[in-house]
């Protein structure tokens, strides 16, 4: 029997197979992700990536972001990992888009994968506890300032949130990008 814990959805020969995370990544497999945007109106909740992490560590991302597990709605996938990561729990996520990227991420590693993107709406008082296995740091930021932070200081963030901002950012925050 296959420990299906560490195996995502990924395609193998145009076919959707559960796979282990790593050998994913090592070959540069397409494979299903989640990506989720908290917002309070113009802030949007980014976390910056454990130094645990087996790639991208220490560096910052969109609020969340994982590969479901095998058969796991992309949904139920958003909401776990909110919980997971950062301890935020209650909100909406809404599907916003389906996006496909493939970004080197360091040490021969590739992601290539298509994304459900979801964007939840929070309350001023919303309770974010992270996970420090996963996140050391969070904070709010307005759209257009994250924008300008990542042309000024592209190391600091990870491949799928430069691509994010770059080329999908209207799909992803609608008027918000307009300044």
């Amino acid at each position: 029997m296959t420990d299906t814990l560490n195996m995502i959805p990924a395609w193998v020969d145009g076919t959707l197979t559960p796979v282990e995370k790593l050998r994913v990544h090592q070959e540069g497999m397409r494979h299903k992700a989640i990506s989720v945007f908290v917002m309070n109106r113009d802030k949007v909740l980014i976390q910056r990536r454990a130094l645990s992490k087996y790639h991208t560590p220490g560096l910052w991302a969109n609020t969340c972001c994982t590969h479901p597990l095998w058969d796991e709605v992309p949904l139920d996938c958003a909401n776990r990992r909110l919980d997971e990561e950062l301890g935020i729990t209650g909100l909406s996520p809404n599907f916003r888009d389906q996006l496909e990227y493939r970004a080197d991420v360091g040490d021969g590693l590739t992601e290539h994968e298509v994304v459900d993107v979801f964007v939840a709406e929070a309350p001023q008082t919303l309770h974010v506890a992270p996970n420090p296995d996963e996140v050391m740091e969070i904070r709010w930021i307005s759209v257009f300032e994250l924008t300008k932070e990542v042309e000024q200081h592209p190391e600091r963030f990870t491949a799928w949130l430069k691509i994010y901002l770059h080329e999908h950012a209207d799909r992803i925050f609608g008027s918000l990008v307009q300044a």
